[in-house]
């Protein structure tokens, strides 16, 4: 099960935040095919939000075909993303990292940024037109 958190200070729309959590967690083996997402109740009694956004969020996974809802029975998951599992080596040697990192001083943002930097160089964006298409 995913527990989401909520940042309301990110800058973020919240559906967009449960949307993002999903899938990291369906990237990372938390979530796997045919597990049950939690009840947009349990969402809304567990971070305080509006019931339309969950409900939102979970209209646009599954538009993604990530997962679908089945009447009166609740949300579940149809597909999972990517190889990285949880139990990962790499994820090891990530918090090690990390874990340096905060010990040399840097705050969350300059990790972020760090990372972010070292992301581009090694996974460059698509590039898009004006309208936002790839080109």
């Amino acid at each position: 099960m995913v527990d989401y958190r909520i940042d309301r200070h990110s800058g973020v729309a919240t559906y967009v935040q449960i949307v993002q959590q999903t899938k990291q967690a369906l990237r990372l083996g938390l979530l796997e095919p045919g597990d049950k997402l939690p009840t947009a109740r349990e969402v809304v009694e567990a971070t305080a939000v509006n019931p339309n956004t969950v409900l939102k969020a979970y209209r646009e996974l599954e538009r993604e075909g990530l997962v679908e809802a089945r009447r009166g029975l609740g949300t579940f998951v149809r597909r999972s993303l990517g190889a990285a599992p949880a139990d990962s080596p790499l994820r090891a040697e990530l918090e090690q990292w990390a874990a340096r990192a905060r010990e040399s001083g840097l705050e969350r943002e300059d990790v972020a940024a760090l990372f972010t930097a070292v992301l581009e160089t090694h996974y460059p964006a698509l590039s898009t037109t004006p309208e936002g298409e790839p080109s």
